[in-house]
């Protein structure tokens, strides 16, 4: 297990006015709204999530990163775990063309709207309960879902991801490292369930029998 970074580069490339999220809408209906994964959230206005969630190329890196970093096979069979439209995993099919891949995720809108050439490989589901044999996939990962559930998911998750690899793992979640990032994480999010800290979300990987590695997205 290692904390292993490979979204953050993308992650500060959006500019966030965290005080005009709390002080422009009212928040809690914008989170009501966000939470049911439909069009809202993703293709609606940005204070209800994306505000227009486009392929445009930013994940390659990522998926080139990571495909370097463990050093994946021409032909790994690769999982995402809370995948939206699809794009990351899109990315995979570009940097290894031999590659299986699969994904799932909560929102019927996201896959319906998931980049077409993936589209076959989605499912409807939750990460509590992935419909794969055990040891499926050379590489399970998640990024940007896992803290949207609360606790008792959590765990189930993190033992699914565990169960469906069988080599490389990676997750990774909104989390904060002092009172500046918590506030900024508290006014910015509109689907977080699990507000962590480093040391919980690293306490809870380590209860769950999680052995992969982990990343995290701070709100500086």
């Amino acid at each position: 297990m290692a904390n292993v970074d490979f979204v953050t580069r993308l992650h500060k490339a959006t500019a966030r006015d965290y005080l005009g999220r709390v002080n422009s809408h009212d928040k809690a209906s914008c989170a009501e709204l966000a939470l049911r994964w439909d069009r809202d959230y993703w293709d609606g206005e940005r204070h209800l999530g994306y505000g227009g969630y486009r392929y445009d190329g930013r994940w390659r890196p990522v998926a080139e990163a990571m495909v370097r970093h463990y050093q994946l096979a021409e032909d790994a069979r690769i999982l995402d775990v809370g995948c939206g439209k699809g794009f990351l995993l899109y990315e995979f099919t570009q940097v290894l063309p031999r590659a299986t891949v699969a994904g799932i995720d909560i929102s019927r809108y996201a896959l319906e709207h998931a980049k077409e050439e993936i589209r076959p490989h989605l499912v409807l589901g939750t990460a509590a309960q992935l419909p794969w044999e055990d040891q499926a996939f050379d590489l399970v990962f998640s990024i940007n879902a896992l803290h949207n559930l609360f606790n008792y998911e959590l765990w189930s998750a993190l033992r699914e991801i565990e169960r469906v690899g069988r080599q490389a793992k990676h997750i990774t979640v909104e989390s904060y490292r002092n009172e500046r990032e918590k506030v900024n994480l508290l006014y910015w999010q509109l689907t977080c369930r699990a507000f962590l800290s480093t040391r919980e979300w690293e306490w809870l990987f380590e209860h769950a029998g999680y052995t992969g590695d982990w990343g995290y997205i701070f709100f500086e």
